[in-house]
């Protein structure tokens, strides 16, 4: 059996590639959709050699092996035999990733991110759509309250979405992570919702959808305008989406 042992390791490894990306939408949790051609390419491939490497160990006949077998202990006057069972260790994390996906990125890793600091300075940014609710990005409200000299927020009504995380003195925010490929390059938006009773504040990690206008704080293009605040009127709670990163 242990002839079989790459052969398995390829196949469940394919599989947990196809699983996620052909058969799910759970890539998303790790990269952007533009690269899930190359997910599904790669996990077939993985399957083909899989199968090759089946046939292979299958065609391979008994003796050769025992004869095999008996030449490693000749020349190096000891068994080998313990190697391949350490081995099929190897195809755990494969099975893992195959049957229990792991969740995005959450509160942990957007904690980790320090308060940004503004590098860019302040400017003037396009105009927003006419809507009497604007659905904006996180990264988007947090980019406009920060750096927008033209007031592109005031007097909007606005509704974004995102997962809870909480800060110190009951504060809360709406948070995104924001990737550039995938999950590795993440990093962190968030907005500071006010006009909610601290004891209203959903729990960590669950996603809501807010609705509400630009609070001014601190002065543009600084480090005193982050994180932008947001008086809320509604906070819905809501299902993670499918693509929980915003793209730069």
């Amino acid at each position: 059996m242990r002839r079989y042992g790459s052969a398995v390791l390829l196949l469940l490894t394919g599989g947990a590639v196809l699983r996620i990306s052909l058969f799910s939408d759970l890539y998303l949790r790790y990269v952007q959709a533009a690269l899930r051609p190359y997910l599904i390419v790669s996990g077939t491939l993985l399957i083909l050699l899989g199968v090759a490497a089946a046939i292979r160990a299958a065609l391979h006949r008994p003796e050769e092996e025992e004869h095999d077998h008996d030449h490693d202990h000749e020349e190096h006057g000891h068994s080998h035999s313990g190697s391949p069972r350490v081995a099929w260790l190897l195809t755990l994390p494969a099975l893992a990733l195959l049957l229990f996906p792991p969740p995005a990125l959450g509160s942990y890793s957007a904690g980790r991110e320090q308060a940004q600091l503004a590098a860019q300075g302040a400017g003037t940014f396009p105009a927003l759509p006419a809507a009497k609710v604007l659905d904006i990005s996180v990264g988007q409200y947090s980019s406009r309250a920060i750096y927008d000299t033209g007031h592109s927020l005031k007097g909007r009504t606005l509704r974004m979405t995102g997962f809870v995380t909480h800060g110190s003195n009951g504060t809360w925010y709406v948070t995104r992570l924001v990737v550039t490929c995938c999950a590795a390059d993440a990093t962190t938006s968030k907005v500071e919702i006010r006009g909610t009773e601290a004891t209203d504040a959903p729990q960590t990690d669950t996603w809501v959808t807010v609705t509400g206008t630009w609070l001014p704080k601190g002065k543009l293009g600084t480090d005193g305008a982050w994180p932008p605040l947001l008086d809320a009127t509604t906070v819905t709670q809501v299902k993670q989406p499918a693509d929980p990163y915003e793209k730069r």
